[in-house]
């Protein structure tokens, strides 16, 4: 009768201690969260381009027709492209593009590019697009209208113009050509306007 006392106190205890165990491992306390890796950090903004593919302001008029001639996005044909500007004595190349730029024009200052301006055809980019890629590569423009947009550095004057055109200006050299008087007939003749009037 010992005996089977002994068996069945055995029996409830083994039976208790998983109970008893859990109880306890119920209680402990959970372990803290782990916290959230930190967002990594937004790159900065670049400063307003001066190039695009092979050719950057500033470049002579010799690199830039051979940067032309290397490049299929542009389909320039040599001398019959580059006009003289008697009134200012500056150089201007012409060009057809392919694929999504449909004319290129290159004006150059003291034999060297001080403005690029690049139509982009409409039927393959948008405006949008365009806007988007720039703002996000380059960040908030220095100032927007609904004409154009611009990105300027002391370096550079960048801009995307309606209904689809990126212009680079040479800031120093564009400054040093108005303080001589011979800018503006020469801007006109790049506007958008005109531009478009030639097509």
């Amino acid at each position: 009768m010992a005996t089977s006392r002994a068996a069945l106190a055995i029996l409830v205890a083994s039976l208790l201690y998983p109970i008893h165990g859990a109880a306890q491992a119920s209680a402990a306390p959970a372990p803290a969260p782990t916290p959230a890796p930190a967002p990594a950090p937004t790159p900065a903004p670049s400063a307003p381009p001066t190039a695009f593919r092979n050719v950057s302001l500033g470049m002579p008029l010799d690199q830039v027709k051979a940067a032309l001639l290397a490049d299929p996005l542009f389909r320039y044909r040599g001398d019959p492209d580059v006009s003289f500007l008697p009134q200012t004595k500056q150089y201007l190349i012409e060009c057809q593009g392919a694929s999504f730029l449909r004319r290129a024009y290159f004006q150059f200052a003291d034999g060297r590019l001080f403005i690029m301006i690049l139509v982009l055809d409409e039927q393959k980019l948008d405006h949008y697009s365009m806007f988007s890629t720039l703002s996000a590569k380059y960040g908030q423009p220095t100032s927007l209208s609904p004409q154009e947009t611009v990105w300027q550095s002391d370096a550079v004057r960048f801009s995307l113009e309606r209904p689809l055109t990126v212009k680079y200006v040479d800031a120093r050299t564009f400054a040093a050509v108005l303080s001589r008087g011979g800018a503006q007939k020469d801007l006109e003749q790049l506007s958008r306007e005109k531009f478009l009037a030639q097509f």
